[in-house]
């Protein structure tokens, strides 16, 4: 007679076979891929490592639209430049779907810009843009912020005096005082400590995304949401940026909203009073909190990581740092303010911003979206609910639109006269209805940053050491290896 051990084991053997037996009857109608096991999926077959081989290895055996899973939730990866293009322009209403895996559920529970669909995304979307471009967005009033952030990191690294440093820091802070300026109205100083523990809290956030205990979340929440680990402190790095938020909210309701807004808040609450009345509105204090969340994980993270790739390029490819500079003498006057309009003027800056861009490639995919309804690509069925997963990574150095790709060629920006020229393949801020909502103001960031620094300083290897590694370290960007360099002022 069989004990209860014994009927359990076999119960869950039996429920693990129907499993695995439905999980191949829904990869029948999937675009290829790995075979997907119960609870694992097909994410073990890549060692649970998202990184730019591993991508690379699956496109080549089951070619540019292919299958993996998350557990038992299946995303379709699109990889290439045509894949993705087909696949974010083409279908622009099919895959507008946001995700809604477990984690991002906890996270941001369908609100705010980001993480959210249908009628909330539409709404806080489209109200974001507006914002923006009220503040400033592409117009001097904003180019006057990240002017003044320039010139606070000039000024810090003028405080080196040749000596060498791990530019990390200042540069976060930089970014970032840039988006608060837009959110809140005002800049914190280096030594807030408040301000240390936000930047730290989003660096938590960032490393957990791309861990294996993510993955874990993903495929076993239930079980992860009660157990110690990562999963735990990550939670509490989100509410502590939530609560720095509300902070600031109740810091300006408490002011009062001004005649002429000042700055996102201000914007956001004068239409929670104009909106009190209005039954599809989706403006409220949750959608306001997130969407602020939501601006700085797109507007802090990646551009410092750009700034810091572009700084460690120049120390790698010092010859091509002495064209920028000689570019750079040659247009500007040496007490010049830089603004990005400056950037027609100077075609070989411009070229490197966007080689460096491309080479450094620091998303490599970007945030799944959800199919819709039922719909095909390429010839492949994609049913409802299916994540679609664009691989950038692979668009910035599909070998069928860039020569060279594995090369540093800034160059590959400019036409036979030296003007420089945009390319098709380059979308480090997406394409399609989900596009980067700051791409205007990372550009400019990236320009007026990146072209003060060259023109101020010289950087160089550190006294004693002999090169500098470019190996990246995957994370929710690719973010290189820990650096420091020598800051010689010109």
């Amino acid at each position: 007679m069989l004990t209860i051990y014994e009927t359990l084991i076999g119960l869950v053997v039996f429920l693990l076979i129907v499993q695995f037996l439905k999980l191949q009857w829904a990869h029948r109608h999937l675009p290829p891929g790995p075979t997907p096991f119960p609870i694992l999926g097909s994410l073990w077959q890549m060692n649970f490592k998202v990184d730019h081989d591993s991508f690379n290895k699956m496109a080549e055996v089951y070619g540019n639209i292919f299958t993996l899973w998350l557990g038992h939730t299946p995303g379709v990866v699109l990889h290439g430049f045509q894949a993705v293009k087909d696949g974010l322009n083409t279908h622009l209403e099919e895959f507008s779907g946001q995700l809604k895996t477990p984690f991002f559920k906890r996270f941001a529970n369908g609100k705010g810009i980001t993480f959210s669909s249908g009628h909330i995304w539409k709404q806080q979307r489209r109200f974001g843009l507006m914002t923006l471009r009220k503040l400033g967005l592409g117009k001097k009033g904003l180019e006057h912020r990240i002017q003044e952030e320039a010139r606070h990191l000039v000024e810090y690294f003028e405080t080196v005096k040749g000596k060498s440093l791990d530019p990390s820091v200042p540069i976060v802070h930089a970014v970032s005082n840039v988006i608060c300026a837009v959110v809140f109205g005002h800049r914190f100083s280096l030594e807030d400590e408040t301000f240390h523990q936000l930047t730290e809290a989003f660096n938590c956030i960032f490393a957990f995304v791309n861990s294996f205990h993510f993955f874990l979340f993903e495929i076993l929440p239930w079980l992860m949401h009660h157990l110690p680990g990562p999963q735990q402190k990550v939670n509490s790095c989100c509410e502590f940026v939530r609560s720095f938020i509300r902070k600031e909210i109740r810091s300006h309701k408490e002011r009062g909203i001004p005649d002429e807004p000042q700055d996102f808040i201000d914007f956001y609450l004068a239409q929670i009073a104009k909106a009190k009345n209005d039954p599809a509105s989706t403006y409220d204090e949750d959608n306001m909190n997130q969407s602020i969340f939501d601006l700085f994980l797109a507007g802090t993270e990646t551009t410092a990581t750009t700034l810091r790739w572009a700084l460690l390029y120049m120390v790698a490819y010092p010859d091509i740092q002495e064209k920028v500079q000689k570019e750079l003498d040659t247009v500007l006057g040496p007490f010049q303010l830089i603004c990005y309009e400056d950037r027609k003027n100077l075609p070989y800056t411009n070229a490197v911003i966007h080689e460096i861009q491309r080479y450094c490639s620091i998303i490599l995919i970007t945030i799944p979206r959800e199919s819709g309804k039922d719909t095909t690509l390429q010839g492949f069925p994609i049913p409802k609910g299916t994540l679609i997963v664009p691989n950038l990574d692979s668009v910035l150095f599909d070998p069928e639109k860039w020569e060279s790709p594995r090369q540093f060629n800034p160059s590959r920006f400019l036409d036979k006269e030296g003007n420089f020229m945009i390319r098709e393949a380059f979308l480090p801020f997406l394409t399609g209805s989900r596009v980067c909502l700051e791409e205007q103001l990372a550009r400019s960031e990236l320009f007026i940053f990146f072209a003060n620094l060259l023109r101020a300083f010289t950087f160089t290897l550190p006294k004693g050491v002999k090169e500098i590694s470019t190996k990246l370290v995957v994370r929710i960007t690719m973010q290189p290896e820990p650096y420091e360099l020598c800051v010689v002022p010109r």
